[in-house]
């Protein structure tokens, strides 16, 4: 790579387009199209940030402006509804500061978009909406429209990073889609029990459930289920829902005092089938979309940045050339597999109320309780990937 390299061309400014930028050398140049306006992400979704990721951040020079932001998880709470056993997870027992982190996205996006202008060789051109990648030979030709005018880009490597955008019409890329016939319900409740930084992940029958502390009271609830029952739940007053809520949940934070605005979307299970085209990458939740139980998906698309980034440092084969993203997929495949079959694992054994099956669980979750080299291993995974 030289001082005169082209630059690439990086399609969604979001934290996982923007890692890959900001982890890029200053003699890389990278345009990263966005089509939001600048400043325009109020998302105030909250984002369970592992170990790893914290890492990541501290490296692109992020995490002190943003760590003010963001609420320790300490403690991981594992149990199932309506049966014995748990797997309780601490930090201070596997040399950790914390076993993750929870922030919201728009003060993620926030503190990486501070630090873009001592990025020099990044630009970002936002209000360009991405129309066309097409691969060839030799490069890729990336269109897009901006202020009603056609624009297109020459690059040796396109890279989608825009979880929404639909890969369909890219030549050479196909993704695998499963659906879950689940939703998630998304929300923020406060309880009656300060947090003390402990995360629950709570399985029953009809879903996974998980509540991430998220202020000195609050939590950050993920509740999942088939879609009528989910769309019953979102339908219900504050005051029905917060009651089935310490129904499904327990008492271990006490009573659910208030509920915020809810929302939901439904859940799939997504995967590269072919990813053979010259010249562009897929990257994060373009490239992979897993259930939420375990807080994995959005911290390996990070992963899938840094590791990007590597690999156009380290290219021994021109950047964008079919060798150097085989080489790239290679580095990549044990992680996303192993997140991919890690929760549609979890999903599929733990979402069922088949006769006998909940006693099984329930031995499972304390063997892993008492058995050391079994929670230091689940524990790396939930922190550090594959």
């Amino acid at each position: 790579m030289t001082d005169s390299a082209q630059p690439i061309v990086i399609i969604g400014a979001g934290p996982v387009g923007l890692t890959l930028a900001l982890s890029l050398p200053p003699t890389q140049p990278a345009i990263v199209l966005e089509a939001r306006p600048e400043g325009a992400s109020q998302d105030g979704r909250a984002l369970a940030l592992s170990q790893g990721t914290r890492l990541i951040l501290e490296r692109l020079g992020v995490w002190g402006a943003m760590e003010p932001d963001t609420v320790a998880i300490n403690t991981i709470h594992i149990s199932q509804r309506g049966g014995l056993g748990r797997t309780v997870l601490n930090a201070s027992e596997h040399g950790l500061p914390s076993l993750g982190y929870v922030v919201s996205y728009s003060a993620l996006s926030k503190a990486l978009n501070a630090i873009l202008p001592k990025a020099a060789h990044v630009q970002v051109i936002y209000e360009a909406a991405v129309n066309g990648v097409l691969p060839d030979k030799h490069a890729a030709m990336v269109s897009y429209v901006r202020g009603g005018r056609k624009e297109t880009i020459e690059t040796p490597l396109a890279v989608v990073a825009d979880g929404g955008r639909s890969l369909a019409g890219i030549s050479g890329i196909e993704k695998i889609h499963k659906a879950y016939g689940h939703d998630a319900l998304v929300t923020k409740v406060s309880a009656e029990f300060p947090h003390n930084h402990i995360a629950y992940e709570r399985f029953t029958p009809q879903g996974p459930m998980a509540l991430l502390p998220n202020g000195e009271h609050d939590f950050s609830l993920v509740w999942t289920g088939e879609k009528n029952r989910i769309d019953a739940i979102l339908a219900l007053d504050d005051v029905e829902f917060l009651r089935q809520l310490h129904v499904a949940f327990g008492d271990r934070v006490g009573r659910f005092l208030s509920v915020g605005k809810r929302m939901s979307f439904p859940l799939q299970y997504a995967s590269m089938k072919n990813s053979d085209a010259a010249h562009v990458a897929v990257i994060g939740n373009a490239a992979q979309t897993m259930h939420p139980v375990a807080g994995q998906g959005f911290n390996v698309g990070l992963r899938d940045a840094v590791n990007l980034a590597d690999a156009i440092v380290k290219a021994d084969s021109p950047i964008g050339s079919v060798q150097m993203l085989a080489n790239y997929q290679d580095s990549r495949l044990r992680d996303t597999r192993r997140g991919l079959l890690f929760t549609d694992f979890l999903v599929n054994v733990f979402s069922n109320d088949i006769v006998g099956v909940s006693a099984l669980r329930g031995l499972g979750l304390s063997m892993v309780d008492v058995f050391k080299p079994a929670k230091k291993l689940l524990v790396e995974k939930m922190s550090f990937g594959g």
